[in-house]
């Protein structure tokens, strides 16, 4: 054991197999054992010491002896250096299932509970007492069927290591979601003796890959909204020219007029339309300026009080020291007006309707869960109701454009959409809280900026200027290509077209000492607008273009003026819009 050879201890030192720092101690109990003294430990642990110099665990047994009628002592030693390591694993092992975050339960092999670890506790809100004995069903939720937990019994008392997910009931009436896998425990015979479970409480990972697939269906939603309204532009465009080229030329009292009107309220109403699945993606202009939502709230009220049933009582809980936003009043107006009256339709003719607004703090765990909101300060905008709420399926799709819960003819499903658009342009987030017949609240939060002082001043309008320079109007719709004919000739221009990037080019080259300016289509096949324009500035680096878009984000305009572009015109546009922005172009140096 210490690594002397046979007989090489005989006449030593006795206290030389013991470690420095036992051997006084061994020495005085040894003398105290010999003097005959009572009361002296006859077993205990100590460090030995080889020949070589090195330690190991030991274990001491002695008792006094009578040597040739001397007092002495016999010592029995034993090596615990194996059952040290076995001591040292075992209590590594219990260390690590005591701290670990996954639930493990220990069952028999009937399925009552025989151990938790900590992590149960915390999780289930049982207590340790509360689970020992009894059978894991505390915890079924009643989301799984029968034949669910029987083939999980019938694959680990066969012998089989089950995985799965369940979703479980906490004490507290709660439920969550856990990946598990439970595996057979058996005895050196091959006989199973206890089932462990060890399970991964995966609740909030779900709710955010829930979050993250909801957040890219909507970008997939906004990227096809955005594609339909382009074409729907073009469409509209015809009818909104046209109808506003028939009405100028006729009087009030002709048979028509009226007719014209109808046609021509109708596109108005199909172009706001559209502009609802662009706010959507995100492709409208926004105009932001420091703004106190409280004055907007304030501002909506008064309508509110007019339009909304007087048995719905208006509650306002608005913040004071509330910081600013950079946001287009008119689309956070939309906001709590598209909010308003979902909460009014949801109550009837009686019911409460509370809009609060408050300073708040979104931390990194906060937007962790949810991956569409980023860390910061921000505003928050509270609409509340006490209408008929929804159910959670409901819910998955609220913000989806067409989707509504109204009859028929009550509205477009473009109302929450647009407010779901708005706010993604504002770099915001928004929430929704809902259960049926308990109500709803929709949380909306704009991110906080720190006040400015900078004037915003609307241009005023202008009256639109006529001319004769030559234009070259490029699209590929080739009813927009006939109406911008009828309209710039009938205010004296000369108009040349193209129905591509490539055709414009070829006539530019042919014919650019007499064209002034180039009003230039940016969706367009075969070569867009975004290519036609840089081969147009190769061609003349001063060449005048003006951008026409159903796109009108601040990215969407600001590019093609990085590139080049004189001035950029939104589509469908009003007859004395363009000719207004036709002739500002011309104008310029």
């Amino acid at each position: 054991m210490l690594g002397y050879s046979a007989g090489e201890l005989i006449g030593l030192d006795h206290w030389l197999i013991y470690h420095p720092d036992y051997q006084e101690t061994l020495r005085e109990r040894a003398m105290a054992r010999m003097r005959g003294e009572k009361g002296l430990p006859h077993q205990y642990e100590v460090r030995l010491l080889r020949k070589d110099r090195s330690s190991l665990n030991g274990e001491v047994s002695a008792r006094a002896v009578t040597v040739k009628d001397e007092p002495g002592v016999q010592v029995w030693v034993r090596d615990l250096s194996k059952r040290k390591r076995l001591e040292e694993v075992q209590r590594r092992l219990a260390t690590a299932v005591e701290q670990a975050e996954e639930t493990i339960v220990i069952t028999d092999p009937s399925g009552s509970i025989q151990y938790v670890n900590p992590a149960f506790e915390k999780i289930t809100g049982y207590t340790k007492e509360e689970a020992l004995g009894k059978n894991p069903s505390i915890l079924k939720s009643g989301n799984h069927e029968e034949e669910f937990y029987r083939d999980l019994w019938n694959s680990i008392t066969n012998g089989k290591v089950w995985k799965g997910r369940f979703v479980n009931r906490r004490k507290n009436g709660t439920l969550y979601s856990e990946d598990a896998t439970i595996s057979p425990v058996r005895n050196r015979t091959g006989k199973i003796v206890n089932f462990v479970a060890v399970k991964r409480d995966v609740t909030e990972e779900l709710a955010v890959q829930q979050r993250l697939l909801q957040a890219q269906k909507m970008e997939a939603i906004g990227t096809l909204a955005g594609g339909i309204a382009h074409d729907f532009n073009n469409l509209l465009q015809v009818t909104l020219g046209y109808s506003e080229l028939l009405l100028s030329e006729k009087s009030r009292d002709n048979s028509e007029y009226a007719d014209l009107q109808k046609i021509h309220h109708a596109a108005r109403s199909g172009a706001e339309l559209v502009q609802g699945l662009l706010t959507f993606s995100s492709k409208v202009e926004s105009k932001p300026m420091p703004l106190d939502i409280n004055r907007q709230v304030k501002g909506v009220e008064e309508l509110l009080r007019r339009t909304i049933p007087r048995m719905i009582d208006i509650r306002l809980e608005l913040a004071k020291g509330l910081k600013r936003v950079n946001a287009d009043p008119a689309r956070i107006e939309q906001v709590i007006m598209n909010l308003a009256v979902n909460a009014r339709d949801a109550m009837g003719e009686s019911g409460s309707l509370s809009i609060s607004t408050g300073n708040a703090t979104l931390d990194a765990e906060y937007c962790r869960l949810r991956p569409e909101a980023k860390p910061g300060d921000y505003v928050l905008l509270s609409v509340s109701d006490t209408g008929h709420g929804m159910d959670k399926d409901t819910l998955v799709h609220i913000f989806e454009p067409f989707f509504t819960t109204k009859k028929v003819g009550r509205g477009t499903g473009l109302g929450l959409a647009m407010v779901y658009g708005i706010v993604q342009q504002h770099g915001g987030h928004i929430t929704c809280c809902s259960e049926v017949g308990k109500g709803t609240t929709f949380k909306v939060y704009f991110p906080a900026i720190e006040i400015q002082t900078k004037q915003y001043i609307e241009d005023s309008d202008v009256t639109p200027a006529f001319g004769d320079e030559t234009l070259l109007l490029v699209d590929d719709e080739e009813l927009v290509i006939g109406l911008g004919i009828r309209v710039l000739g009938k205010a004296g221009y000369q108009v040349l077209s193209a129905r591509n990037g490539k055709e414009a080019l070829d006539l530019y080259k042919k014919e650019r000492t007499q064209i002034s300016l180039v009003i230039l289509d940016w969706i367009m096949p075969e070569m867009g607008g975004k290519d036609c324009l840089h081969e147009l500035l190769k061609i003349n680096p001063r060449v005048k273009v003006l951008i026409a878009s159903g796109y009108t984000t601040e990215e969407a305009t600001k590019e093609p003026a990085e590139l080049g572009a004189k001035g950029f015109v939104a589509k469908p546009f009003r007859v004395k819009q363009l000719l207004r922005d036709v002739r500002k172009t011309l104008d310029e140096n």
